[in-house]
């Protein structure tokens, strides 16, 4: 399975990488064939959203192009949102408007939200609201929100007694073997030879 974990800080270093870090970590060690490519926004400089993107031989577009392989390749992905100001961060939503239904369309994505307080619900609820009309990407029923993150994840170690890390890794571990079920049954979805781009390349 080739996992793509896209972290949506602009930061770098940032918490967000290093929630990547801890889950590219688990990945691997889940299984030793498993791929892991992390998409740091923070690292990435993508062209900026604008109208001539749907021009066929736009600058933009080129621009994108060595980016969109790189998710094209992704059986699954990650989706690390951090919050700010009580929404997901600009380079990430502009993410789903250079993105289209070639890159993510009918692959399974597990929401991560991070905060460093007690919030991080809003990232949820803004990128399951808007980003998967035009993309097709399917977000796992649930999710995980990673709150007070510097005081979490900083290691692959399970210890019971420290109980705000102990219950979010043991969380975070119950989704990503989720996602990969979702992973390996949406690529019989994808091969399936309903999907109609032509007719129907956006959502409604």
């Amino acid at each position: 399975m080739h996992y793509v974990l896209v972290v949506g800080s602009h930061r770098t270093p940032s918490q967000s990488r290093k929630v990547a870090n801890y889950i590219e970590k688990r990945l691997k060690k889940d299984n030793g064939k498993n791929t892991v490519d992390i998409f740091d926004l923070g690292e990435i400089d993508l062209p900026f959203w604008n109208m001539p993107m749907w021009e066929k031989d736009s600058d933009m577009r080129k621009a994108w192009a060595p980016y969109a392989k790189r998710l094209a390749k992704a059986d699954a992905f990650v989706m690390i949102a951090p919050e700010w100001g009580g929404m997901v961060p600009a380079e990430l939503k502009n993410l789903f408007l250079l993105a289209d239904r070639y890159e993510l369309a009918h692959k399974p994505a597990l929401i991560v939200s991070v905060s460093s307080g007690r919030s991080g619900g809003y990232p949820v609820s803004e990128l399951r609201m808007s980003s998967y009309k035009n993309t097709y990407i399917c977000y796992l029923p649930s999710h995980v929100i990673v709150r007070k993150v510097e005081d979490v994840l900083n290691n692959q170690k399970m210890v019971k007694k420290d109980k705000g890390d102990y219950y979010i890794k043991n969380r975070m571990n119950y989704e990503l073997q989720c996602l990969a079920e979702y992973g390996k049954a949406l690529k019989k979805v994808r091969k399936s030879g309903v999907f109609d781009y032509k007719q129907f390349p956006f959502g409604m």
